[in-house]
């Protein structure tokens, strides 16, 4: 149930919230310019509706169907924008998370990070932890691959994205900026539930063959657990078609800011499985609505140890560039 409330001091507020505390509910308050609006969370099912629109402070009561409470655009109806090291995504802000699939070497991340920051990218990515189909691939540096990682951040500044695949090794992820959960663990619980208490921004990417209200209730047990910080990426899904890795499923871009006021990037390179096509992808990520992309990028992708079909050349990775800052300032987006 959502209450909302019309130009009420915070004293006021907080005596609401206070009283439906005291009813036994958790509350959730989003402020914006002009109304506030007061999520209430727990078996509303008794709560008279007429009751609460008595209250000299609120304009509308309404009850929210959908499973995901927190995630809800209902409960939150302004853009979240989550800042990351004064990088901001969301809102009209748009980012860009590029690097390789795999951190291979110092050498390798290090002139990776400095490409792709020339290039406009935002943020870097890296995977030291990689999960692989084959036991015999390419798993990644592991710890020694994060401390590169974190070499290249020193050396440029920007701020680092990377994978957690096991909360074994989440002591490790100290001074990493923000937290990918792969597609693989996105409907790993108890992991959800563990990141939930932590405040490092969490990246949360689409399972294979996931709906995207089974996605929303995955970043609800992010939210349920006090982190905020929460960016969806598409990374696309597994359907009946070969002839790309997976398929892009552009139109979740628009269905997914009509649900939720959490930021939605996409990620072409996963969906494409092909370095050709995408440029396309990420231009109609763009046009789409996306506040940013994550885009593989390799200094030498024939000779990748992961991925490297689905990796740009840092020429490659900066003609994408021009074309989506095009994109981003036909749709208003701050770069």
């Amino acid at each position: 149930m959502i209450i909302i409330c019309g130009n009420a001091g915070k004293t006021q507020i907080d005596k609401l919230t206070e009283k439906f505390q005291a009813d036994g509910f958790r509350t959730h308050v989003s402020q914006g310019t002009e109304t506030t609006i007061i999520g209430l969370i727990g078996d509303t099912s008794k709560i008279d509706v007429e009751d609460v629109e008595a209250i000299d402070i609120v304009e509308k009561v309404q009850r929210v169907s959908e499973p995901y409470k927190l995630v809800n655009r209902k409960f939150h109806e302004e853009d979240t924008i989550i800042d990351v090291n004064g990088v901001k995504i969301g809102g009209g802000h748009f980012a860009v998370m590029a690097g390789p699939c795999s951190i291979e070497s110092e050498e390798q991340i290090v002139s990776c990070a400095k490409a792709v920051k020339a290039a406009g990218a935002t943020f870097l990515r890296g995977g030291a932890f990689k999960p692989r189909t084959s036991p015999y691939a390419f798993r990644g540096l592991k710890a020694k691959g994060l401390e590169l990682l974190l070499t290249a951040k020193k050396e440029t500044g920007l701020p680092v994205v990377t994978e957690l695949m096991s909360l074994e090794h989440l002591d490790l992820f100290n001074d990493v900026d923000v937290i990918q959960i792969g597609a693989r663990n996105m409907q790993n619980f108890e992991m959800l539930a563990e990141i939930g208490k932590c405040k490092k921004p969490i990246l949360l990417k689409r399972g294979l063959a996931n709906t995207i209200e089974e996605w929303l209730m995955s970043a609800e047990y992010i939210m349920s657990g006090g982190n905020e910080n929460v960016i969806l990426c598409e990374r696309g899904i597994r359907t009946f078609e070969t002839a790309t890795r997976n398929t892009f499923d552009v139109s979740a871009i628009p269905v997914l800011h009509h649900l939720t006021h959490l930021p939605v990037i996409a990620d072409p390179s996963h969906a494409a499985g092909k370095s050709a096509l995408i440029k396309p992808l990420a231009k109609s990520a763009a046009a789409a609505g996306a506040d940013g992309l994550m885009i593989e990028v390799h200094p030498n992708p024939s000779q990748a140890l992961c991925d490297g079909a689905q990796s740009l050349t840092p020429d490659a990775f900066s003609d994408v560039m021009a074309d989506v800052k095009k994109i981003c300032e036909l749709e208003n987006k701050i770069f």
